[in-house]
């Protein structure tokens, strides 16, 4: 099994084989959260005004996402797992765009299989790809805004890419450090509307759900994430 780690939107596209798309902090957590919360059907697309589009198409729809980290105006959600947590999704289609991790899965064409990774369900994602044996596996860590190496995308990469090779140095602690470098704008007070503290334990909750999230491309060119256990 070879085993590389890419990043951004172009990593994206370059992804062969197990592609997985990495937005810790927040789309991929998010949507476990969502899944979890009881959503029928959950779609990523790249556009604000294709969620809008998808919303008056599915009446019982939420939308959720988020531009400069801050929901846009007129969607139901942002992009805090606090938020989503607290929501009633029991039965709705759930419709999300971020900056980063919705476009990473939008942008990864040319793999064979495209999965969200978060450390929520990061020991899933390894089970799967295990199983899977494959020849090729893409870990994309998709940064802050796609364009800034973020650690806790790359620490959840190594996360994976270690434990696929039974090698796990990455620690509950050194995941907990993050909150004083890459995840330290969540203890922001200016930032507590949209992006609270509770996001960053939230995000860093490894392996707190047992299933994983597959992207499969629709006609309309969005994805629908579909959950399987494992």
């Amino acid at each position: 099994m070879k085993i590389e780690i890419l990043q951004f939107a172009e990593g994206a596209t370059k992804a062969k084989g197990v592609a997985v798309i990495i937005d810790v902090f927040r789309a991929f957590s998010v949507e476990c959260y969502a899944s979890d919360g009881g959503v029928v059907q959950l779609i990523a697309v790249s556009e604000v005004e294709e969620a809008f589009r998808l919303k008056e198409k599915y009446i019982n729809s939420v939308l959720a996402g988020e531009r400069d980290e801050k929901k846009i105006d007129g969607f139901d959600l942002g992009n805090s797992p606090t938020e989503i947590i607290k929501a009633d999704l029991k039965g709705k289609t759930f419709i999300h765009t971020t900056t980063a991790g919705t476009q990473g899965l939008i942008n990864a064409v040319n793999a064979d299989i495209v999965l969200t990774g978060s450390f929520v369900n990061a020991g899933a994602i390894v089970s799967y790809i295990k199983d899977l044996n494959p020849d090729i596996v893409s870990l994309v860590a998709m940064g802050y805004r796609a364009k800034y190496s973020a650690e806790e995308d790359l620490l959840c990469a190594r996360l994976i890419f270690e434990r696929l090779n039974n090698n796990v140095t990455v620690t509950e602690k050194e995941i907990s450090v993050l909150q004083y470098t890459s995840g330290k704008r969540f203890f922001n007070k200016l930032n507590s509307n949209f992006s609270p503290p509770t996001d960053f334990f939230l995000c860093t909750m490894t392996d707190r759900f047992n299933f994983i999230l597959r992207a499969e491309r629709r006609d309309d060119g969005n994805i629908v994430l579909i959950r399987s256990e494992i």
